[in-house]
């Protein structure tokens, strides 16, 4: 199944990487952290680790270490705009339960 994203994240990622003038896509992972257990890792990548999972979605690469890949698997990215607000969503089918603030989860 893998990690993948919506045409939108995939439009904004794109036009991030071209503004940047560099890089070959996104890094996705989790991290121990928050509230709930985990966090999600989210950076642009310039290159690939020889460890690195790839996944290919509308044109863009995305990243992901192994050991994060038990957690994300299955998982879409998408961007959204919710009145003034945008930003990243993460609609992730193994989430059991999500802090308030939304910043962290666990599975």
């Amino acid at each position: 199944m893998g990690v993948t994203m919506s045409e939108r994240a995939a439009q904004h990622v794109s036009n991030f990487i071209a503004k940047r003038g560099k890089g070959i896509g996104i890094r996705l992972g989790v991290r121990t952290s928050g509230c709930s257990g985990m966090a999600y890792k989210l950076e642009f990548a310039d290159q690939r680790d020889d460890s690195d999972l790839t996944f290919e979605s509308h044109g863009v690469t995305i990243l992901v270490d192994p050991k994060s890949l038990p957690y994300l698997e299955g998982t879409e990215l998408d961007f959204v705009r919710e009145g003034l607000n945008e930003g990243f969503r993460f609609n992730n089918p193994n989430v059991k339960d999500a802090c308030g603030c939304g910043e962290s989860f666990n599975v």
